[in-house]
C-alpha cells in the first residue's frame, strides 16, 4: 500500500499535479495515520509523525512522488455576522469564552449548528444564516504546534478535545 508521511500546504505545490483527491470534513481533517482511498481509487496510508490539521488545498505527498489533493468536504454550519468590526469581536470573544469551534471568514464567523448558542447570538444582536461550507475552525492556543513542513503557512493549534483524541 502506497503512503503518505508529508503534508504540502495549499498553494505550496501545483494542484493540477494531483492524481487524486480525499474528501474529508473538518473531523476527519484532523490525524495522525489512516488509511484512506481517493475518490479515483488510490489507497494509502496517511502516516504523519503526529495529529495534524489537513487544510482544504493541502497536499498528501506518497511516497513515489504523486499527491492527492485534500478536500474539505461541506457540512452544515451557522455563519455569523453583525452591524461592524466591534460588533463581530464582541460576538467573536461570547463564542470563545464558551469554548466553542469557530472558524473566521474575513468579516464572518462560522461554527456548527447549536441551538442554545444561536439565541444567545442572536440576543446579542448576530444576524444568522444556515450555510453549507468547508469548516475550518482556529486552533486552540494552548495546544503544541503543528508543523505540516518546512514550507509550511506556520503553526497551527488543536482544540482542547484534539489533544485527548489523536485520531490513529
Amino acid at each position: 500500500m502506497k503512503r503518505a508521511s508529508e503534508v504540502r500546504p495549499a498553494g505550496a505545490w501545483d494542484d493540477a499535479k494531483a492524481v487524486d483527491r480525499v474528501m474529508l470534513d473538518a473531523h476527519e481533517r484532523h490525524r495522525r495515520r489512516v488509511v484512506l482511498t481517493g475518490e479515483r481509487g488510490t489507497a494509502f496510508l496517511l502516516d504523519l509523525p503526529r495529529a495534524t490539521t489537513l487544510r482544504h488545498g493541502d497536499g498528501l505527498v506518497l511516497d513515489d512522488g504523486a499527491i492527492v489533493r485534500v478536500v474539505g468536504r461541506p457540512e452544515p454550519l451557522v455563519e455569523v455576522t453583525a452591524a461592524g468590526a466591534h460588533a463581530l469581536a464582541r460576538l467573536a470573544w461570547h463564542i470563545g469564552n464558551r469554548h466553542i469551534e469557530v472558524e473566521i471568514a474575513g468579516d464572518r464567523l462560522r461554527l456548527k449548528p447549536d441551538h442554545v448558542i444561536e439565541d444567545m447570538l442572536r440576543r446579542l444582536g448576530a444576524r444568522l444564516s444556515r450555510i453549507e461550507a468547508p469548516f475550518n475552525p482556529e486552533r486552540g492556543a494552548y495546544h503544541g504546534s503543528e508543523h505540516h513542513g518546512a514550507e509550511h503557512h506556520g503553526a497551527e493549534h488543536h482544540s482542547h478535545h484534539d489533544r485527548d483524541h489523536e485520531h490513529e
